[in-house]
């Protein structure tokens, strides 16, 4: 099954050697991602006339039926506006949050990182796959079944914000039984975020990281899950497993919303903090406040940047945090390099950020006097 996409993924990783599944084996990467579905994004800007007419709130991300992602496809097609940042009005790439923050990791800061998850052995399967080995992901685990590759439209109004509305219902995905030690041993960090379509593998993948002394990152997604789901996400936390959490500003409202306490930065930092290592809200165009311990860091966005597309502001935003502990920086350097790169990704439409982007980031680091990264030269 799927022949020539898994040649495919041996020939980019070039090596000979294989696992049971026939994808190309690779030492342990320092960073993986959960993404139990491999995902295409299907990008584009829109006016707002049709964010009203599709289901779902303005602003977040909430999954959708089959027949919904058509309809939606179909409205874009028809009404989708041209941008001056690209020659085409709708692009599709390789996405998906974990996916987002994987790629920049990879790509940008050099960082040797993997994807655990499942991808369909379609023209969208080869895409995400095609994307990810470019930009130096380990695709190793990425388990390819027959079946469809998870999509999702990405609505980009004319002030930058994004709504988003992936169709997962009908994708492949890789599920519980199916994880093993072995997909986490040898590595540093286990990226995740909250679904709560994903809680069983979720769970599944923090207990095989416990056990090979992996750390676990987890981003709240969005704050529709946060609020229709808070429960499981409460308990999740409360477990004590996770060790850095990443919430916006609205998703860290949605969380504290059931308590009487106010819902302000400060106070979510201070929630998470009982529970997680690592706490960090951002907050858009005002920066961040994150906490480790007792330590309180809170920073403003750094550079100036109009915002084309917030797509993948956060995901990127978590690249160069990431980038920052596995480097042993200070906790605010962590949030400086998180704000540089998250300001990087919004200069241009989609998730993937451009070279000339990743160029205007490495010169804000260099202006503000953090360590600029060599991706071909990453050394711990």
């Amino acid at each position: 099954m799927g022949v020539e996409i898994q040649q495919k993924i041996k020939n980019e990783n070039n090596n000979n050697d294989s696992n049971d599944d026939g994808f190309a084996a690779a030492p342990a990467p320092l960073i993986l991602g959960l993404q139990p579905s491999a995902l295409v994004d299907h990008v584009a800007r829109v006016d707002w006339s049709i964010l009203s007419r599709i289901p779902g709130e303005r602003g977040g991300s909430f999954p959708v039926a089959a027949e919904e992602m058509k309809f939606i496809l179909s409205e874009v097609n028809t009404h989708v506006t041209a941008s001056p940042e690209t020659t085409s009005p709708l692009i599709t790439i390789a996405g998906g949050s974990v996916a987002n923050t994987i790629r920049g990791l990879a790509s940008g800061f050099g960082v040797p990182c993997g994807i655990i998850g499942a991808c369909g052995n379609d023209d969208q399967g080869s895409l995400f796959i095609t994307n990810m080995a470019s930009s130096k992901v380990d695709l190793s685990r990425l388990r390819l079944k027959n079946g469809s590759t998870g999509q999702c439209v990405c609505l980009v109004d004319e002030l930058g914000n994004r709504t988003m509305r992936p169709c997962l219902s009908t994708a492949v995905k890789v599920k519980a039984d199916e994880l093993t030690t072995a997909d986490l041993k040898g590595s540093k960090w286990l990226l995740l975020r909250y679904a709560i379509f994903n809680i069983e593998v979720i769970q599944a993948a923090i207990k095989f990281a416990k056990q090979e002394g992996v750390y676990v990152s987890l981003d709240l997604a969005s704050f529709e899950m946060v609020r229709k789901f808070r429960l499981p996400l409460l308990q999740l936390l409360e477990s004590g497993s996770i060790d850095l959490c990443f919430a916006n500003e609205d998703e860290a409202a949605e969380l504290l919303r059931w308590s009487d306490n106010s819902v302000d930065p400060e106070t979510a930092i201070e929630f998470l903090a009982k529970h997680c290592q690592y706490s960090v809200v951002t907050l858009g165009s005002k920066g961040c406040i994150a906490r480790h311990g007792k330590e309180v860091v809170r920073i403003p966005a750094i550079g100036e940047a109009k915002a084309i597309d917030a797509t993948g502001a956060g995901d990127l935003f978590a690249s160069g945090f990431l980038y920052g502990l596995v480097k042993g920086l200070s906790l605010e350097e962590c949030c400086r390099i998180g704000s540089c790169s998250g300001g990087s990704v919004i200069r241009s439409l989609g998730g993937e950020v451009t070279p000339e982007n990743w160029q205007w980031m490495y010169k804000q680091m260099q202006t503000t006097g953090l360590p600029v990264p060599q991706p071909d030269n990453f050394v711990i």
